[in-house]
Parts: C-alpha cells; structure tokens; sequence
C-alpha cells in the first residue's frame, strides 16, 4: 500500500504523457506512479491509452489514477480496469463520495489544497486515512510546481495524527531532502519538479530525486523553506 507504514517515506512520481516513460521511472524504484486522467491537465493520459500500454507495470508497480471531479462513469472505468491500486480525487469531491467510494473497497488518496491554517481544517472532514497536500492554486489542480508553507503541512501531521500526510507542490531534487527533514511526510509526490516539460520526465532528475528523498541528517537546520 502506498505510502508506506515505516519511517521511510514513500515517493510518488506524477503525471506522464509517454507510456514508455512510465516502464522507465518504474525501473528507477518509486513506490507509486500517478497515471493523470483529467483531459485538462498538461500531463493527461487517456485511459485507453494507460490500459492499451500499463496492464505489465501495473502488475508490479503501485498505479495511482488521479481523477480531478470526475463523473461516475470514469470512475467506475478507472477502478474496473484493474489497473490502479489507488484513486486520488484532486478537486472538489465531498467527504461523502470518498466515503461510498471507500465502501466499495476502493484505496482513496484525497488531494487538498492548502494556503493558510483554516484550509487544514477540512482534512477532519474526509473519511480516507491518505491525505495529499498542495499548493493553492484554484481551477488548476496541481502541477504547477508551486509550493506551500511546509508548517502547515507540520500543522496538519499534529491536528490529525491518524492521518498519513503526502506532501506535494513545488518539490524538486534540490528541496526535498529539506522538506522531509522539516516536516517528516508518509510520502511526496512530484510531477513537474523532475521534468524537462510538462508530462515529459528527466530521468535523470528522477534519480536525483528519489536519492534526495530519505531521512538524512545532513540538512542543515536553518536551511529556508518556502
């Protein structure tokens, strides 16, 4: 199950345009790959396209379908094609359809995003145990590699330590290390942080990145955040 339920946080890689892309990263060993099925996004894969080329990977790999307010009909589709071991609604979805979805034994990933204390507050209204936290960023969802206050996301582990918080929004090789250290995650996730363009990944910031991505006490305790 993604994220993990040990001291090593899980890493997440988001968002591919390349079927053949997703085989590579999968090799490089994150513990899940986010496939994005909303036809806005810069990094959307159809989903017969995901089922035509993924159905190998995803019989090793934790496949993760991020669906921004989607209709029951895609969902529906996404969960019956076998290949997602997980659904993460990124938009609007109220508490209520996590729930129903949860009922049916879905794994739900609730993304939201967060700007000040009180938008933490609606993390208690969700019934998931996973919760995404991203950048503000209203009517794009995600991806825009904008970061939040990192306290919040310290904020949100206190309020609700039932909770497993992945933290998303503005990551890169170049501050992950520091984020972990400073807020201690379940997991992150990255789409554009490792990337030479939208939905395209650079492998060889992927590697970086998964390196930088573990506890390390090397970081430096006054290192900024954002």
């Amino acid at each position: 199950m993604f994220p993990p339920d040990h001291d090593i946080p899980g890493v997440k890689i988001c968002g591919f345009k390349d079927p053949a892309q997703v085989t590579a990263v999968a090799a490089l060993g994150p513990q899940a790959i986010g496939i994005n099925l909303w036809p806005q996004s810069k990094r959307y894969m159809p989903l017969a396209t995901a089922q035509a080329h993924l159905q190998p990977i995803a019989q090793t790999q934790h496949l993760i379908a991020v669906l921004v307010n989607a209709d029951a009909a895609l969902i529906d589709a996404a969960h019956a094609s076998g290949l997602f071991r997980s659904l993460q609604l990124h938009g609007d979805e109220t508490p209520e359809l996590v729930a129903t979805l949860m009922a049916l034994g879905i794994h739900i990933i609730k993304a939201l995003q967060v700007r000040d204390t009180a938008s933490i507050d609606q993390i208690g209204q969700y019934p998931c145990r996973d919760i995404l936290l991203d950048a503000w960023n209203p009517g794009l969802y995600g991806g825009g590699g904008h970061a939040f206050p990192w306290e919040l996301a310290i904020e949100a582990a206190q309020r609700f330590p039932e909770k497993r918080i992945i933290l998303s929004g503005g990551l890169s090789p170049d501050n992950v290390a520091v984020a972990i250290a400073r807020t201690h995650p379940a997991a992150v996730d990255v789409a554009s942080g490792v990337e030479s363009a939208p939905g395209i990944k650079d492998l060889a910031l992927v590697s970086r990145f998964l390196a930088q991505a573990r506890p390390s006490g090397s970081v430096a305790a006054n290192a900024s955040e954002p």
